[in-house]
């Protein structure tokens, strides 16, 4: 299952991917979520050691964590700012945090949280403004690594069709 989350208010990209993933016959969600309540994560740490897995942040966020749990994948598009995915976008990522535990382990030569699920779910981000692209692209990676998930890529509003190729 494909989840797209649009913390965007352009509707555009998202008509797009609705109308590619039907034609394919992809199990998919979007949830358009620029007027949802998604705040920061606040770095309490309840979600590792008094709640575990679950957000202590009470906002719209918790039932796109469930979503997240069980998707394939998971898109997000996002506006920019200075070169880099805003606030809105910034936080569907740093949120995601209750799938992993506090416990750590090597991959490869770098230390990474030990996933609280076996599911994984594969990362991509759609921008709908100017970017450091080559920056966003290593950011995605290790986003996904952290997850021990892949990265999907990173697509500008204007490849949308390459983005959604890449929906399964």
């Amino acid at each position: 299952m494909v989840l797209v989350v649009n913390t965007t208010t352009d509707t555009s990209v998202t008509g797009k991917i609705d109308e590619m993933l039907q034609d394919k016959g992809t199990e998919y969600e979007i949830i358009e979520a620029a007027a949802l309540k998604i705040g920061p994560c606040i770095g309490c740490n309840y979600c590792w050691l008094k709640t575990p897995g679950i957000c202590s942040v009470k906002d719209d966020y918790e039932e796109i964590l469930k979503k997240i749990i069980k998707a394939d994948q998971l898109w997000v598009i996002s506006d920019t700012a200075l070169g880099f995915i805003d606030h809105k976008g910034k936080n569907i990522f740093d949120r995601i945090l209750p799938i992993a535990t506090m416990y750590l382990k090597f991959k490869g030569d770098q230390m990474r949280h030990v996933s609280r699920y076996k599911k994984r779910t594969d990362i991509g981000l759609i921008v709908t403004g100017e970017a450091d692209m080559d920056y966003l692209k290593k950011w995605s990676v290790r986003c996904a690594l952290n997850f021990e998930s892949d990265s999907l890529g990173v697509y500008g509003k204007e490849e949308v069709k390459e983005a959604a190729a890449c929906m399964s």
